[in-house]
């Protein structure tokens, strides 16, 4: 099996997931508001639904997708909200169905990117690698957010080793987003997995240091979470920094979660 094949399979098994939380709700639930502001379930859904959808076109006509970029950069800090919003009045089967047909379609449509391509993005463009573990950092995310408003814990699995991995990869950019230089040196980032493993980024000798459950590093970086309400440790004031800002989402600084009480 190829890596690639690996991470779409965890992709597939990840909305799967979700979408067993919501396949039973009556329509009414998808109005159920998610802890994301101003976002219900069919919000929740109707994003990824339009970003894979996006994802599908940046795959598969790349002139396509650059029409809408360029509406995007006409309204760039609400065009996606608003497609959001716009998919979410869709009857919740019938946006259910769309989203399941979109995921399948950006597993196929990603397996068939000839090697060594990048596909064009809202941000620098991705290999199909990089945007099959996007979609999953993200699904996992908003997923997190409908568990969430249902009041459904939902146990980790070994799938987050990929939100971790865009989490740490992302560490620049989070620096960046948030008009500061990002550190010269790496950190080491040491996470203890869903299985008790350990997940490792970095040099060992590293001077500043991240460890701690792997779920919460992913919890922090996709901004689910006060870092106050997480083990995570930081050791050094640029990696102590780092967990105020991590951010794994393209786009402008999140507002992230406030501490619980």
């Amino acid at each position: 099996m190829s890596e690639l094949r690996a991470v779409l399979d965890d992709l597939l098994a990840e909305g799967q997931s979700l979408d067993d939380l919501v396949a039973g709700l009556p329509s009414e639930a998808w109005a159920t508001m998610t802890p994301a502001q101003g976002w219900t379930i069919a919000h929740q859904i109707a994003h990824l639904a339009w970003t894979d959808d996006a994802s599908v076109l940046a795959a598969t006509d790349a002139a396509g997708f650059q029409e809408v970029v360029t509406e995007a950069w006409k309204n760039p800090t609400g065009f996606v909200d608003e497609g959001a919003e716009q998919l979410s009045r869709t009857p919740p089967a019938e946006l259910l169905e769309r989203w399941r047909e979109g995921r399948a379609a950006l597993a196929s449509a990603l397996e068939a990117v000839p090697a060594g391509t990048k596909l064009p993005w809202f941000g620098p463009p991705m290999s199909p690698m990089s945007m099959a573990t996007a979609r999953m950092m993200e699904t996992w995310a908003h997923g997190l957010d409908v568990a969430d408003a249902l009041g459904v814990e939902r146990e980790p699995t070994m799938r987050l080793r990929h939100v971790a991995h865009i989490s740490v990869r992302t560490r620049d950019f989070a620096y960046s987003v948030h008009s500061r230089t990002p550190p010269a040196e790496p950190f080491r980032v040491e996470l203890t997995a869903p299985d008790g493993s350990t997940w490792a980024w970095g040099p060992e000798d590293a001077a500043q240091t991240v460890t701690g459950p792997a779920l919460d590093l992913c919890l922090v970086a996709t901004q689910r979470r006060h870092r106050a309400d997480t083990a995570l440790v930081a050791t050094g004031p640029d990696a102590d920094k780092w967990l105020d800002i991590a951010q794994a989402f393209a786009g402008l600084p999140g507002g992230g979660r406030q501490p619980s009480q």
